[in-house]
């Protein structure tokens, strides 16, 4: 039950810091309005308390890798975006 309480904190501060990351793209004027608003929508994702860590994960992750192959991304928003995509994929799920 520890483990599971540990992994569970773990997961949760993926999740945190992947939308501390997200959210300097969300507030970028540097970035395209359409980025930003799916950016921003990823984050609502990931504070949907009413889905466990790991669909909040997998659907963030979806919406991120289909905004990163936008052409008119710039090229540091790409980056962080993958930053993000990368702490995400290793939230797993708590059994």
């Amino acid at each position: 039950m520890i483990m599971s309480n540990n992994a569970q904190k773990e997961n949760e501060d993926k999740i945190f810091r992947s939308i501390a990351v997200l959210q300097s793209i969300a507030d970028s004027n540097i970035t395209p309005r359409n980025i930003r608003k799916i950016v921003k929508d990823a984050m609502v994702m990931l504070q949907d308390k009413t889905l466990s860590l790991g669909v909040r994960a997998a659907n963030a992750i979806s919406m991120l890798d289909e905004v990163s192959q936008d052409p008119n991304m710039p090229s540091y928003a790409r980056v962080t975006i993958w930053n993000a995509v990368s702490t995400l994929e290793s939230v797993r799920e708590v059994v």
